[in-house]
Parts: structure tokens; C-alpha cells; sequence
């Protein structure tokens, strides 16, 4: 197929509208599939799984296959980073991540960052096999967690909590702090170059704690750390769309898409379309966000809300997805029924 196929998807990255929109949803590759489970039932463990290239492939391209989305986005995990630099990253069933503690200076110096990005080759190697096995109108999304994201998880040790120690680490601790976060700007830029380098057309940041803080923490801890992120990959010479998803950040929203030079946004569940509107610029483009438990319930009111919010972004470009991820229990009918209602308003 000819190197200049139209990608919907990459192309409303680049601020131009396309009707029907295209879409993608967070964790559209996961549990709530049964070829999944299947899956990952071949691997001794998860990071096992994620550094399979064999297996992480087919994971990335199943919902390409069974939903025929817009967009596959690489499967992995964002703590791949922590384990790479040494962190002791290990997943427990029905406990979820634990990760070793960063010790109270804040520094992630176990490892090189040379080292940790060679660490992180099997995820390379993954993204080139999807490139060469994806159909070229599809566009592939590489990723990473955002520094206060990964972060949180070093200095808490585990996920599940509420956060509260790693948000006092911002008054208590400041300078350690801003070094923890400095330490993975810099492998994280150069594990999403790598990501470029092997074929990905777009990279999203993942901010996914972004939320509950004061405008001057936010500031600190996600706007400028997302800023010096963005521009040390355009220092490694990185040149595609980048995707910020701030999740949680409210009324703070405009000013992260103003300071991090992102391409994009991704939009969580509870902010509102009205406001995306009022206060971002005309033509930025915009993903999100449905509520992933409508999309757990289905029926009517899933229905009408699919409708509002392609209505309510008609002047802009938009990529339909969700406000987080698919849950496990969603069904198959309603996904499919999203991406009915999205299609069939083009004809």
C-alpha cells in the first residue's frame, strides 16, 4: 500500500477535522476481550507479557481486528520505566503494582539512562512488528506515563492508595521531588524516542494522577515537568504529534495545553464539553471522553451522550475516545454499538 494513505486519526492530530471521527478508546486492548485473556494466559507473568514482543503485538492489534478502531496503541505499561531503572517493579493478582520505594533524595540513579532505554528494547521491538503488520490508514500510538504519574508510584510503592504521600513529598520535600521528576523527563524522553524511531505516528502522555491539586502544585508537578518533557523530544529530534492527558486537571486544563506545547489533549470524564470550548483554542484538537461506565451500562442514554459529544465538538477536531479506560466488564455489544452510532452519522 502507498506511503501516502490518509490516517484519519493522525491527520486530526495535525488540526484537521474528519467526518466520521475517528475514534480509539483507552484500553481498548484488555480484559474486557476474551481473545485477551486467552493471551495472556501464555505469559508466566505481566512483564512478561509486556516484554514479549510475539505477545505484545497481537494484544496491540486485537481491538484493530475485532472493532476495526481508527487507532492501536502500543501495549505496554507505564511503569516499564521504573523496572527498567531498577526500581523492583512487580505486579501482584488482586493487589496490583508494587514498586520499591525511591529513597528521600528523589534520585532514580540505580541505572543508567542509556541503559535503562536498552532496557526497554523489547517494547522497540514490539512497535516496529505492529508497524509492519498494521494497515497504513490506521494510525499506531506510542506512550509513557508522565513524570508526576510515574513518579507517585516510586514514592508510594504501590498503586491503590490515595495518594497522600506522594502529594505531601510536594510540600515537604520540593527539591527531592523536582529530581525524581527531572530523572524520568529524561528516560522518558528517550524511551517515547525510541518509540518514534521504531514507527509510532503519535506519542500520549499519560498524566493519570493530575488530579486533586492545588493550582501552584499543579503547576509544579505536571506543567512544567509535561513542558520539559515535550521539549526534550523535540531536542531528540522527535517530530510527531504529541498527546498531553492532564486527567483530572479541570479548570487547569487551558493553561497545561498552553505551557506544554502539546499537539493534542485527551479530555477526562468530568470536564465539560462547554468548557473545552470556551477556553481552548479553536482549532486544537480534542480526544474524549466518554464515561467509561456508560459504556459499561449501554442502552439509551449511552446512546444519546455519543451524539452530544461528536455534536458538541463538530467545529473542532475531535478523536471520539473515553474519559479513561474501558473497564473489564464492558461488554463487547456496547463498544461495538459506540462505533455503530459514530459511522453511521457520516452516511
Amino acid at each position: 500500500m502507498a506511503n501516502d494513505v490518509t490516517k484519519p486519526l493522525l491527520d486530526v492530530l495535525l488540526g484537521n477535522r474528519h467526518d466520521p471521527v475517528p475514534v480509539w478508546m483507552m484500553r481498548q486492548a484488555g480484559r474486557h476481550l476474551p481473545e485477551y485473556l486467552e493471551l495472556r494466559s501464555r505469559a508466566k507473568n505481566f512483564l512478561d507479557f509486556c516484554y514479549t514482543p510475539s505477545l505484545a503485538t497481537e494484544a496491540t492489534l486485537q481491538p484493530i481486528e475485532r472493532y476495526d478502531m481508527d487507532g492501536a496503541i502500543l501495549f505496554a505499561d507505564i511503569l516499564l520505566v521504573l523496572d527498567a531503572l531498577g526500581q523492583g517493579v512487580r505486579f501482584e493478582k488482586g493487589v496490583g503494582p508494587i514498586v520499591e520505594p525511591v529513597e528521600p533524595g528523589g534520585r532514580l540513579n540505580k541505572v543508567p539512562v542509556q541503559t535503562a532505554k536498552e532496557r526497554l528494547s523489547p517494547v522497540y521491538e514490539t512497535v516496529s512488528r505492529v508497524r509492519d503488520k498494521l494497515d497504513q490508514s490506521k494510525t499506531l500510538i506510542g506512550f509513557a506515563g508522565a513524570p508526576w504519574t510515574v513518579g507517585l508510584y516510586a514514592i508510594e510503592g504501590r498503586g491503590g492508595t490515595d495518594k497522600n504521600t506522594a502529594r505531601l513529598w510536594a510540600h515537604e520535600n520540593p527539591a527531592g521531588l523536582d529530581l525524581l521528576l527531572d530523572d524520568l523527563v529524561e528516560v522518558t524522553a528517550h524511551y517515547m524516542a525510541a518509540q518514534a524511531e521504531a514507527g509510532v505516528d503519535a506519542l500520549m502522555m499519560f498524566e493519570s494522577w493530575a488530579e486533586g491539586l492545588a493550582n501552584d502544585v499543579f503547576e509544579q508537578i505536571v506543567v512544567q515537568p509535561n513542558r520539559k518533557l515535550v521539549s526534550r523530544l523535540r531536542e531528540l529530534g522527535v517530530d510527531v504529534p504529541i498527546i498531553g492527558f492532564p486527567r483530572g486537571a479541570g479548570t487547569m486544563l487551558p493553561a497545561y495545553v498552553d505551557a506544554t506545547a502539546v499537539n493534542a489533549v485527551g479530555l477526562d470524564t468530568a470536564i465539560s464539553p462547554g468548557f473545552v470550548n470556551r477556553e481552548l483554542p479553536d482549532r486544537f484538537p480534542v480526544q474524549g471522553h466518554l464515561d467509561p461506565l456508560l459504556l459499561l451500562a449501554g442502552g439509551e442514554k449511552m446512546d444519546r451522550r455519543v451524539i452530544e459529544l461528536i455534536e458538541a465538538y463538530r467545529d473542532r477536531p475531535h478523536i471520539f475516545n473515553l474519559g479513561h479506560g474501558v473497564l473489564p466488564e464492558t461488554p463487547i455489544k456496547n463498544v461495538e454499538r459506540v462505533l455503530e452510532i459514530i459511522r453511521n452519522r457520516a452516511k
